[in-house]
């Protein structure tokens, strides 16, 4: 929202608070298309820091009550969270038509990682925008394998498969967008199915130097198709990663993960790693202040949304070709700091 609609709408609100007509300016808003969440949160925020002062305590009450409405009660399903001493520092509502965001999205192509089935790409068909969500879908097709260099060359099916039997989309914000600690939200739908392995994670940026673990890895949701009424979060450290089998993880139940939408979220501090699921705490890392071996949580981390297929994982039970297509549907990401 440029500066004249955001100082419009501000001039507005004042106007009607001083006119004591709250609810129909509430609502010109909360009807505007020029009002995107980011912009509600803006105005949100200012209000907070502006009733500082004032002694009017019930007028500013019943402000802030009015603009939770604003949130609450719109037509674009977006709710509010108002987060104490939280800012929102980044988000994506998709909201637009086709591609992802490339200023806030890139993708991973091909086979990665895990011995996992599927070829990543960039079309449109694994990854798009429509209808106010991020789809990423999982397709069961013969799709070539681009670095193929021979059935006998290393490095796995990276290099010595020659094409992949399942497509599907990995998107990062890595070189984009990191973060160090945090409230980092997604509010999604998970694709169904025995083979299916949607994740939502982050890496830390030393990955390329350092590798893997010992770069760090939060899982903030795992979930997959054979154990279909669960989600999991989990760390993964150079001392605590399933290779060794020391992983920090919990699991718990999720209710119709297929069909509703929840809310999938981390808060990270200096001292603690929370792991939340619909705003309700199911695990907790704590900091034991001895090394990056054991905490390697004090450096930006960048984000993934991705489908796999199979896998270490994933694949414990084999992949059931049947239920192809497969979609993750994501509402939004949000990312809040102090």
């Amino acid at each position: 929202m440029n500066s004249f609609n955001f100082f419009y709408l501000t001039e507005k609100l004042c106007f009607c608070s001083q006119m004591k007509a709250f609810s129909n300016c509430i609502a010109e808003l909360r009807n505007s298309k020029k009002v995107k969440y980011e912009s509600k949160m803006m105005i949100l925020q200012g209000i907070i820091k502006s009733s500082n002062g004032f002694n009017n305590k019930t007028f500013f009450f019943v402000s802030l009550i009015s603009l939770l409405l604003l949130f609450s009660c719109s037509k674009d399903k977006k709710a509010a969270v108002l987060l104490k001493n939280y800012e929102l520092v980044w988000a994506d509502e998709f909201e637009t038509t086709g591609k992802p965001d490339t200023t806030k999205w890139s993708y991973e192509h091909g086979f990665i990682r895990n011995n996992e089935r599927q070829y990543y790409t960039d079309r449109i068909e694994n990854a798009r925008v429509e209808n106010g969500h991020l789809i990423i879908e999982s397709i069961k097709e013969k799709f070539k394998n681009k670095n193929f260099e021979s059935k006998e060359a290393k490095g796995g099916r990276r290099f010595n498969n020659d094409s992949a039997d399942y497509t599907a989309a990995s998107l990062t914000t890595k070189d984009l967008a990191e973060w160090t600690y945090g409230k980092i939200e997604v509010r999604a739908k998970l694709p169904k199915g025995i083979g299916q392995w949607p994740a939502i994670w982050m890496l830390g940026e030393t990955w390329k130097q350092e590798g893997w673990p010992k770069c760090g890895e939060i899982d903030i949701m795992e979930h997959v198709g054979f154990d279909k009424d669960s989600i999991f979060g989990t760390i993964h450290t150079q001392a605590y990663n399933h290779m060794k089998g020391t992983q920090k993880g919990k699991k718990i139940f999720i209710d119709k993960p297929y069909d509703e939408f929840h809310v999938f979220s981390i808060e990270w501090t200096p001292e603690k790693i929370d792991f939340l699921l619909d705003g309700k705490v199911y695990n907790n890392i704590d900091n034991e202040h001895k090394t990056t071996d054991e905490w390697p949580f004090d450096q930006k981390f960048h984000l993934k949304l991705n489908i796999a297929i199979g896998g270490g994982l994933g694949g414990k039970k084999g992949v059931d070709d049947a239920v192809f297509p497969q979609q993750m549907v994501v509402d939004y990401v949000r990312v809040y700091q102090k």
